[in-house]
């Protein structure tokens, strides 16, 4: 029992384990140079390709600690090792973005501290920029990649980042679109960052996902912004658009008194749990029934806009409720502010594309690589039923 007990101390204590990690690292590395150098040290060989030329200290953050290295070095400097090419895109671009603050004379002491501490050691004006230009290089590639299959739901939103430009702190718009392919995977299909969220900005995104070769969306959900609405009307004719329920509920939340939010979130409820677009539809003209002596003006929007926000019922049951709102896309903002609230300020506008780009990637990924969101097999058969019926319906 001592000796477990003792194992187990020995393996409880982050120190003894940072020992272990670091003499298996730095074995790595010097097998690593030995394969390169075609020779072990001192050793005398035809095949040898270069010399040591002594080391270089390099820490590496690991979940346990900081972990310090003897980076060997060759005279030719053409030693590279593969060890720590193993960085995530997003921790290349946070470390980018921090030594470019402190480059520019823009960081906090705080900012400062957190590099070090995330980095381990300085990093110069040219280690920073060969970071920025293999990560933008990437960044760029992935952001103009074709859109080789179809995407029949799109969600799109913004969320907004403080930039510095034109020696100011603007506030910046950063448009994100995720798409739910014909096959059920989610994928985020663009990032991007405007001055500011309009019709304009909002269609150069549009035109720029038809151009990489995004079609036949089915349904784009979003929040009832005016310029993205027009926006949609304009690059996506005969789509239909969900507005976001989970908005329109605050929206009416916030103009009703506190004795009557109770029963009226109720009524909506109802409404949104409706079992097909009729019975709704039923349920909304009685809420506006109800309302219209207390509240005109809010029935008012009732009966104009909440169609909108049940266009989801036009759609397969198992689908609805996700994609009755932008919830999916609202949690994967807030793990984005999770990372850039740490930078607070981004010293421009590419820091920022290449940070946001960065995260969106992996997550892009880990998508695409789990569980399906959606089972879309029988999509199309379902839209021509319930186009048959409406057209028959019409006749009658």
């Amino acid at each position: 029992m001592t000796l477990e007990n003792d194992t187990k101390k020995a393996l409880d204590n982050p120190e003894f384990l940072k020992g272990i990690i670091q003499t298996a690292l730095q074995e790595f590395l010097e097998q690593e140079m030995e394969h390169h150098i075609g020779a072990l040290p001192y050793e005398r060989s035809k095949k040898r390709k270069d010399y040591r030329n002594g080391y270089k200290g390099r820490t590496v953050k690991t979940r346990i600690g900081k972990i310090d290295l003897a980076l060997p070095q060759s005279r030719n400097k053409t030693f590279q090792s593969n060890l720590f090419a193993g960085y995530q895109r997003s921790e290349k671009a946070f470390i980018s973005c921090l030594q470019e603050m402190v480059i520019q004379g823009v960081s906090t002491r705080k900012v400062s501290k957190i590099t070090e501490e995330l980095c381990g050691i300085h990093f110069s004006k040219s280690q920073v920029s060969e970071i920025c230009k293999t990560l933008d290089e990437e960044v760029n590639k992935w952001l103009t990649r074709p859109l080789v299959l179809k995407y029949p739901y799109v969600y799109v939103d913004a969320m907004y980042e403080k930039i510095r430009e034109n020696h100011r702190i603007e506030s910046h718009g950063v448009l994100i679109a995720v798409g739910v392919s014909e096959t059920g995977y989610r994928e985020i299909l663009s990032v991007e960052v405007a001055n500011t969220e309009n019709e304009t900005n909002w269609g150069d995104f549009f035109s720029s996902l038809r151009d990489r070769g995004l079609s036949e969306v089915k349904l784009i959900i979003s929040d009832a912004h005016k310029g993205l609405k027009a926006a949609i009307v304009k690059y996506f004719q005969g789509c239909q658009w969900q507005r976001c329920q989970v908005h329109f509920k605050k929206n009416v939340m916030d103009k009703v008194r506190a004795k009557d939010k109770g029963w009226i979130k109720e009524c909506l409820n109802d409404i949104f749990g409706a079992p097909d677009k009729t019975t709704a539809l039923g349920r909304i003209n009685q809420l506006v029934f109800e309302i219209e002596g207390k509240y005109p003006e809010l029935a008012d929007t009732l009966e104009e806009d909440t169609e909108d926000a049940i266009a989801c019922l036009n759609f397969p049951p198992p689908h609805r409720k996700r994609i009755r709102s932008t919830n999916g896309l609202e949690r994967l903002n807030e793990e984005i502010r999770r990372r850039t609230r740490v930078i607070r300020i981004f010293p421009n506008r590419s820091s920022a594309l290449r940070m946001i780009s960065s995260l969106c990637m992996e997550w892009s990924e880990d998508w695409m690589t789990g569980k399906k969101y959606l089972t879309m097999e029988n999509l199309e058969e379902y839209l021509e039923v319930e186009s048959k019926k409406k057209a028959m319906a019409m006749a009658s």
